[in-house]
């Protein structure tokens, strides 16, 4: 244990005292969250130069900071806030008469200000930045803690309103926490530091770290889901407002609600299911309470006085993830190579730099980190990173304020953008699309964007979703955008989520009960097919070729001709074939396997112009059975220099796929003979399992 003595600049005192803290205590911080004013914020992502992985929480704050419009509230959240409210007090020209709490209205400016002063209108922030210069001491972990919603904007930013506000609705939700517990994971560190604070005289020692309990009640009611086709219906309005020059890009959202039996449970279950960079869980008193998982930094503010480094990072672009790494892949390349995509993440970046060059050193604004690749539990996304170095006549109150709110969730130009969402979305957005985290009496700052979040109030999730859309948005993929970004949520809340397109049906294996002899003509790839073959349940013995022919007799279900170098008569391979069918053996073959049955059949082979080794090539599918269920036409990796025309397929063989003029599929099902002439195993055939399916096929086929 060591102990930190520090003076605010208001004159108060402060004892911090840090101890080492055992990480395995904090699921019964996030439990004790649910029934008590608390915060836990986290992330569960790794990123070089970005993101680390770290836990913050605490519970039981000792004042509480709201806003409703332009009126700013200040509550003692118990015995030892109330020490603090002197120094509030007076720091914003507060009351005196009101012992539990104080609260100030900032009236509007009459005069006109420049927008190179903009974030210094008179606002809610003004009085919140006057409670932090009285509280700025050098603590990385002293600050406010909470979430500040969308509205807050039209402070700055005069838009007409349309929509009916809930009353119960308040703009700015802050803590400020005398215990917080610090978990370090990447340097395997964790502390608790708890303050004591002593003003004009008055100490919190020896004062209960209590406050009053918020006990939990689950929703009985939940809301219809939203209507098919109104989201679409927005974003056909927002493509004309596009086509007249009145926007360049927009971002509205729509709502999706699920009962949520248990706010710390959600939490604990989104962010195992969903890391992100921003995660967090507050009990915002009231019945109400903010989860989320957010993918996207808002404003972060970091270094020493004068040297302030301001930082975000938009977000633009998404594609849904593959079934496993390769698909995900090819789906990385289709995000990266879309021109829609690009456009909408250098709109947000122009828009990202522009906000920030009001505030920061001209010339210190720079993109350092272009369309790069994040990728989450159900989404891929293209992410700028973007830096400036504050003026030093501005602080992080300022850098927080130039981007409200972040383009990314509303558009550009931003003010008409905002318009449009005012005048067209069905409910206010409360606290989706601002901001939540954490701004430190040091001078520094640290918060994300509100995405990915449930609001739970009264025991009833909300979740809100959006996508950015531009000209050549297509409404209704954007409209299913929207449902794939709050499905982790809402699948993490409790209520499960149907997917009809993707429900699996349970079958016996393909392979069950079957042995497959592999004949190897000394390929590298062979281990592999048999392995394929083995996760269809099936038996698989492998065998070099020239293997004696006595070791048939056996009857194995199915032989299998793999691939290898050179020709058929290298390997023999015609002798194999006529054993097979004296024998009536069902047999699949494999590139030269291919070759060697086209040469058995009475065909020739020939050499291509330039070989194909582990290029991909598009197969399209002309009928048969070894390629049923697959689609009619698909990717698969070639590796060959010999190949057959298909005036070269004879004897009872059918050609069942090509690419141009190349045979890429044979079938003799009398005689229970298949090939192909790509390799089902590698890779580049691996998208959609479409070797698998080749693999299964063949085995149902030589039952």
């Amino acid at each position: 244990m060591n102990q930190t003595e520090l003076t605010t600049a208001g004159g108060a005192r402060v004892l911090r005292t840090t101890e080492v803290f055992d990480p395995a205590g904090l699921p019964a911080i996030v439990a004790a969250v649910e029934t008590a004013r608390g915060g836990v914020l986290s992330s569960g992502m790794e990123y070089p130069g970005r993101y680390s992985r770290w836990n913050l929480a605490y519970v039981n704050p000792a004042v509480e900071v709201t806003a409703h419009g332009r009126t700013l509230s200040v509550r003692a959240l118990n015995a030892r806030g109330t020490v603090l409210l002197p120094l509030l007090r007076r720091a914003v020209d507060g009351p005196t008469d009101a012992p539990g709490g104080f609260s100030v209205h900032v009236a509007e400016s009459e005069g006109v200000l420049s927008e190179e002063r903009r974030t210094r209108r008179p606002t809610v922030f003004t009085a919140l930045r006057a409670m932090m210069a009285a509280l700025a001491v050098d603590d990385p972990h002293l600050g406010f803690y909470g979430a500040f919603g969308y509205d807050l904007s039209f402070q700055f930013e005069p838009l007409t309103l349309a929509m009916e506000r809930d009353p119960r609705d308040r703009d700015l939700v802050l803590h400020l926490p005398d215990e917080v517990y610090v978990v370090d994971r990447k340097r395997e560190r964790a502390h608790v530091h708890r303050y004591e604070f002593t003003v004009d005289g008055e100490s919190t020692e020896g004062l209960p770290r209590t406050a009053e309990a918020t006990p939990y009640r689950v929703a009985t009611e939940v809301p219809a889901p939203p209507v098919p086709g109104v989201y679409a219906g927005m974003v056909r309005e927002a493509r004309e407002r596009f086509f007249q020059g009145d926007l360049f890009e927009v971002t509205p959202s729509h709502t999706m609600h699920a009962a949520c039996d248990s706010p710390a449970a959600f939490y604990e279950r989104l962010t195992a299911a969903n890391p992100a960079p921003y995660e967090f869980f507050f009990n915002l008193g009231e019945a109400e309470y903010l989860v989320g998982a957010s993918p996207e930094m808002y404003v972060r503010v970091s270094g020493p006085v004068g040297a302030r480094r301001v930082e975000t990072c938009p977000i633009a672009g998404t594609i849904r993830r593959g079934a496993d790494p390769l698909e995900d892949a090819a789906r990385i390349a289709e995000l990266i190579g879309s021109a829609k995509e690009e456009s909408e993440l250098t709109m947000c970046t122009d828009v990202d730099r522009n906000d920030k060059s009001r505030v920061c050193v001209p010339g210190s604004v720079q993109v350092i980190g272009r369309r790069q690749i994040e990728m989450y539990s159900r989404l891929i996304h293209t992410v700028d990173h973007v830096e400036g170095v504050l003026r030093p006549e501005f602080d992080a109150l300022d850098a927080f304020l130039t981007h409200t709110w972040a383009v990314t969730v509303t558009g550009a130009p931003k003010n008409w953008a905002m318009q449009f969402i005012e005048d067209h979305e069905s409910t206010p957005r409360r606290w989706y699309g601002g901001a939540v985290g954490f701004l430190g009496f040091d001078g520094t700052a640290n918060t994300g964007l509100t995405l990915r979040t449930a609001q739970i109030r009264d025991g009833l999730a909300t979740v809100r979703a959006g996508a950015t859309l531009l000209y050549d948005s297509d409404p209704e993929a954007e409209e299913r955008e929207t449902h794939l970004k709050a499905r982790a949520l809402l699948e993490s809340v409790g209520t499960p989520v149907s997917d009809p397109g993707n429900a699996a049906v349970v079958t016996e294996p393909a392979g069950a009960g079957l042995r497959v002899l592999m004949v190897d003509h000394q390929d590298s790839f062979v281990n592999t097919l048999a392995d394929y073959f083995r996760q269809h349940a099936a038996e698989v013995t492998t065998l070099r070729f020239g293997f004696p022919p006595s070791m048939l007799d056996d009857r194995p279900d199915l032989v299998v001709l793999s691939p290898g170098p050179g020709r058929p008569a290298d390997f023999d391979c015609g002798g194999l074939l006529s054993e097979l069918d004296a024998r009536g053996l069902t047999a699949f073959g494999v590139c030269l396997g291919l070759q060697a049955m086209i040469e058995h059949g009475g065909g020739k082979l020939a050499l291509l112009p330039e070989p194909v080794h582990g290029k991909p090539g598009q197969v399209k599918v002309l009928g048969g059975e070894l390629l049923a269920g697959l689609p009619d036409e698909f990717t698969a990796a070639r590796y060959h220099s010999l190949h057959a025309k298909a005036d070269q397929v004879r004897g009872g063989f059918t050609a069942t796929a090509m690419t141009d003029d190349v045979v890429m599929a044979i079938e003799d099902p009398v005689k229970r003979r298949y090939a192909v002439q790509f390799h089902p195993e590698s890779i580049l055939t691996a998208a959609g399992r479409a070797g698998h399916q080749i693999v299964s096929n063949v085995l149902r086929l030589s039952r």
